[in-house]
């Protein structure tokens, strides 16, 4: 039993700090990194011992790279951040909410695919190229 809970937290450890995007950014960073942000923000509040979490992952690394220079992808730990995931009304793992100017415009609860996720998206991403001068 002890080999299997050091292996599960090796495993842990490489799922959630990787190099790769989306970054995982602290509470004190959610201001710069979101709210303050020029382009839009795709943030993921999700927990390590969520397996939904931990399938969605694979999903936002490839939102991350399909949208790099016109969406940032990020992710906040809600057992970590707490006052975010309750000023944000994060009631469930992963929860999506994809910021525009500072201001959250959509939220998506549970994991979804790819495609799923750029539809909900579509539609913001037609205004905020209008609104471009």
């Amino acid at each position: 039993m002890r080999k299997s809970l050091l292996m599960s937290n090796k495993n842990e450890k490489t799922n959630t700090q990787n190099d790769l995007p989306p970054v995982v950014i602290p509470a004190a960073d959610f201001r710069a990194e979101v709210v303050d942000s020029k382009q839009p923000v795709l943030v993921e509040f999700w927990t390590s011992w969520s397996r939904p979490c931990q399938i969605l992952d694979s999903v936002l690394q490839d939102l991350a790279r399909e949208l790099a220079g016109n969406v940032k992808v990020v992710k906040v730990n809600a057992d970590e951040s707490l006052d975010l995931s309750l000023w944000y009304d994060t009631q469930s793992v992963p929860t999506l909410i994809y910021f525009v100017r500072g201001n959250p415009c959509l939220r998506i609860v549970g994991a979804a695919s790819k495609e799923a996720i750029l539809a909900k998206l579509q539609p913001f991403s037609k205004q905020v190229s209008e609104e471009k001068p």
